[in-house]
């Protein structure tokens, strides 16, 4: 059996997300806390990851039209995704802003009443300081870039006629 078939396509997208999303957590237990735009990064994933072991089982049993279907779903899904994961990094670039929840600056408090109540709210994991870089990317880059390769390989898994 070639690896250029819908199943390999399916597996390779249902891998590939698992180990990310694995990653993700892995990184968060070693004490990279993500920030609020992290964790909507995530989402796709969560919603990506049951889509193709559907279109992974729709391919094993030759439902051409219900795994195409998935697949346009995948690559509708980790296309958002990159786009997401491009604007995170640019808010942590400082290419633009970010949400008001987690990035700019801190109100300063009048009095220590005023200080006492802002700890109450503030979010300490900043959406504009990136945690980590690796390769110069931050997580939500490698996110982006991860997150187009799925695209990719689901819109590959389109050509297939069989």
């Amino acid at each position: 059996m070639s690896i250029r078939t819908p199943f390999f396509m399916a597996l390779a997208i249902l891998a590939i997300a698992a180990a990310s999303i694995t990653g993700a957590f892995i990184f968060e237990a070693l004490g990279y806390a993500p920030c609020e735009l992290c964790l909507k990064e995530r989402i796709p994933y969560y919603a990506a990851i049951p889509i193709a072991v559907l279109t992974l089982f729709f391919a094993a049993r030759g439902s051409k039209t219900l795994m195409r279907a998935g697949f346009v779903v995948l690559v509708l899904i980790f296309a958002a995704s990159a786009v997401f994961g491009a604007y995170h990094a640019g808010v942590e670039w400082g290419f633009w802003a970010g949400p008001t929840e987690c990035t700019g600056a801190l109100d300063r408090a009048a009095s220590v009443s005023d200080f006492l109540k802002q700890l109450e709210t503030v979010k300490v994991v900043r959406c504009d300081s990136a945690a980590l870089r690796i390769l110069g990317l931050s997580l939500a880059g490698w996110n982006a870039v991860i997150s187009a390769g799925l695209a990719a390989l689901a819109t590959l898994g389109l050509r297939f006629r069989s």
